[in-house]
């Protein structure tokens, strides 16, 4: 035996049950006098709240969520919270604590947000909770509710954001906001593919498949997932009217890195992390990534700069620096009247900078030299009374922790005037007035592979400099977009009986050669962006899954069936195969694996009549006149075989929709169930439970079904990212993911091996 392995067994012997040393790891005092003495002298905290302020920090961040917005069951979902599991929560009692009815957010539009004094770890833990917990879980890996903090809801609320906006979220992981940006874009059900998109950056290549896993929840052909440093994000260019321009947003996100002090509710180990010097090591940077945000905006855009930070420094000093800088280009946009309902305080116009040993000062000019790399002149609030009323920093908001329940936020919102005082000699992002650069005509229709695209020179139009790309990570698989005449298409067309204007040309592969396995769709929006920007952009992932390879229906006539993430894109383009099914017949399919014909309706029997076998569309819609029955449309993809069908649906997508027509979906865990492994059959009438479902495609000899190949199956994230247990950045508020892995512990993706990630590449 080696050294080591004698150390390692030592060790194990002095752990405990648990795995760590005997009494677990100190608890974490939640005390810090350099904190108290800072924010004290500042004045931040109004007067008379500053116990109130201390005592809010100390107690746990409440649980709170969002309702996805724009989904049409919206509704279906807030009635099942309000009336079955709201209730079920009643006169509940968790160590010693009374939990208290949870409560919509009154600044958050039509009760799609609520908050509960339910603490993460009690909602994981307490098995009173346990049903109440695994809702929670299923809903939000269906996407249909993001679990989300209070103040991190709030700007892209204040981005007012329209289904035409192009939009870029700069620092975008984990996803949170970004979802609600997407939800925003197709706040029109009917439309399906809205005008507008967004572009999700961030400069972590691991987080951006966290990224992915988030906005992939959403189905939306609209989003785009980038790996760039946003401080030196390039321009994108995009052909309109034949010509080649820049492209500039209508809206920017830029919710930056922050030394999250506003955070120390969720995230503890700030008390003992906190200093001073992590907002002057940050400033720069935020700095650098605001300026870079303004240059590529569009002009008569708004952009929301916030932070979870309390410090002026994060705050006030820079976006008076942004606005001083504009010299008029940019100015504060008054939001008092928006979001009713909201407690908030208005930004400081005076403040000093500290140093981490409790040094003062109160002007650039005090700084000695030898501390002046680390204190910078834009951290100071201006001298001149006159320049510095006209920035109007009140505008901005601060939230308080102690006011609402909430963590701490801070958020300005930044209209764009004019352009630049360094970008003038550049009218409107037309590439015709940049000096050395000819416009190009957009050549249209041949399949592209974006790896090899013509190279184009980038136009850089003034600070921050340009840097030279660097690629880390994953190497991604090429984006291919399908050629007018390729002999994929026909068949799917024929099969499926397209309406003449589906755009096919917004059909793309991540395969260069060899079969096509999956088909993806995008708006043309983000085809245009793909198209024009192969050299200079690092695309992570885009695109929903609508179509998917499945050998056994190449002898029905389509070796392609259909995708349930792209459905709902997909219906209102199909005119064949569609069986509409009645409520009764949802809940077969949904609870049988493979139900025979004779347990459907007669209705449903008869319209699959000398149908072909292959892939099919169930739709269901509601009854007015049954208001007690599930109120909104239904889409599902099937399989039709011999003599049975069968609904493609993930699991949790399945148990959505079973809940949501009153079908008991939960079963608690018990020890021996959990030993035995035993799955037990169900029935799908209402008030039964349904318990454990092999959902898994088993192909039968008489009745052939796809089965998921396993290109497929590592292009599912939602699993992955459960396994591994991902948890968000301490350095982000509000942007909370909950994963629960085998042994209900949350990890760092930080912490993981590439290996352990290479399967989440789209």
């Amino acid at each position: 035996m080696g050294r080591r392995q004698r150390h390692k067994q030592q060790q194990s012997r002095e752990r405990g049950p648990g795995g760590w040393p005997e009494g677990g790891y100190p608890e974490i005092v939640k005390e810090n006098a350099l904190f108290e003495r800072y924010y004290g002298e500042l004045g931040i905290i109004p007067q008379g709240e500053w116990e109130s302020f201390m005592a809010a920090l100390r107690e746990p961040l409440p649980a709170t969520l969002r309702i996805t917005g724009y989904k049409s069951h919206a509704k279906e979902i807030l009635h099942c919270l309000k009336n079955k599991y709201f209730k079920e929560l009643e006169n509940q009692v968790v160590d010693g604590q009374k939990i208290e009815m949870p409560q919509p957010l009154s600044w958050y539009p039509e009760e799609l947000a609520w908050h509960t004094n339910l603490s993460r770890k009690i909602l994981r833990k307490s098995p009173q909770l346990e049903k109440f917990h695994h809702f929670l879980v299923s809903e939000t890996e269906c996407g249909n509710i993001s679990r989300q903090e209070a103040v991190s809801m709030i700007p892209p609320l204040l981005l007012n954001v329209q289904p035409h906006h192009k939009i870029l979220d700069m620092c975008a992981a984990p996803g949170s906001k970004t979802a609600q940006l997407i939800e925003m874009l197709h706040a029109d059900m009917d439309v399906s593919f809205p005008e507008g998109f967004v572009i999700a950056n961030d400069v972590d290549n691991k987080r951006c498949y966290l990224l992915v896993h988030q906005a992939k929840r959403l189905n939306s052909p609209c989003i785009m997932v980038v790996n760039h440093d946003a401080s030196s994000i390039p321009n994108l260019h995009v052909t309109i009217n034949r010509k080649n321009e820049v492209l500039f947003y209508d809206r920017i996100l830029c919710d930056v890195p922050c030394s999250g002090d506003g955070t120390m509710r969720k995230n503890i180990d700030v008390w003992k992390k906190w200093t001073t010097q992590n907002s002057l090591h940050l400033h720069g940077l935020q700095l650098r990534i605001a300026t870079r945000g303004v240059e590529q905006l569009a002009e008569g855009g708004r952009m929301v700069y916030s932070t979870c930070s309390l410090n002026p420094i994060e705050n006030e000093a820079v976006i008076a620096s942004l606005l001083e800088k504009s010299e008029g280009a940019l100015e504060l946009a008054d939001v008092s009247s928006e979001l009713p309902g909201l407690k908030r305080m208005p930004g400081v116009t005076q403040w000093k900078v500290m140093l981490k040993d409790g040094q003062w000062f109160e002007d650039w000019k005090d700084v000695p030299s030898n501390r002046q790399t680390q204190i910078r002149p834009t951290m100071f609030p201006l001298k001149d009374e006159e320049k510095l009323k006209a920035l109007h920093l009140e505008r901005c908001l601060r939230i308080l922790p102690h006011h609402q329940n909430t963590g701490g936020f801070f958020v300005a919102v930044l209209i764009k005037k004019s352009p630049m005082p360094w970008n003038k000699r550049q009218s409107k992002g037309s590439l015709e007035t940049v000096e050395g650069h000819v416009t190009t005509e957009a050549k249209d229709g041949d399949s592209l592979i974006l790896e090899s695209a013509e190279s184009k020179k980038d136009v850089v139009c003034g600070p921050p400099p340009s840097k030279k790309m660097k690629l880390f990570g994953f190497k991604e698989d090429p984006f291919v977009f399908l050629s007018e005449d390729d002999p994929l298409f026909p068949p799917i067309q024929t099969f499926y009986a397209l309406d003449p204007s589906f755009p096919k040309m917004n059909l793309l592969t991540r395969t260069q050669e060899g079969k096509k396995r999956q088909l993806y769709m995008v708006s043309k929006e983000i085809r245009n962006v793909l198209l024009n920007n192969s050299e200079k952009l690092k695309v992570i992932n885009t695109g929903i899954k609508v179509w998917c390879r499945n050998s056994d229906g190449e002898q029905f006539g389509c070796a392609f069936r259909l995708a349930q993430e792209g459905i709902y894109t997909l219906y209102p383009f199909i005119n064949a195969r569609i069986v509409n099914v009645s409520i009764e017949d949802v809940k077969v399919l949904l609870t049988e694996e493979n139900p025979f014909l004779s347990k459907l309706s007669n209705e449903a029997r008869n319209q699959v009549k000398g149908m072909a076998m292959g892939s099919i569309v169930l739709k269901y819609e509601p009854d007015p006149n049954l208001s007690d029955t599930l109120q909104c449309s239904v889409v599902l993809c099937g399989w039709l075989g011999k003599t049975s069908i069968r609904a493609f649906v993930p699991k949790n997508e399945r148990l959505h929709y079973l809940r949501m027509m009153g079908v008991e979906v939960f079963k608690a865990k018990r020890k021996e169930d959990v030993e035995s492994k035993t799955e037990e059959g169900t029935t799908g009438t209402e008030g039964d439970v349904l318990e454990e479902m092999d959902l898994e495609c088993k192909a039968k000899e008489n009745n052939p079904l796809p089965m998921q190949t396993k290109d497929e199956l590592n292009e599912q994230p939602v699993q992955e990212l459960v396994e591994i247990g991902v948890i968000e950045s301490e350095n982000k508020v509000g942007d909370v993911f909950f994963a629960d892995n085998k042994n209900d512990t949350t990890k760092n993706i930080e912490n993981k091996d590439s290996a352990e990630l290479s399967d989440l590449k789209h």
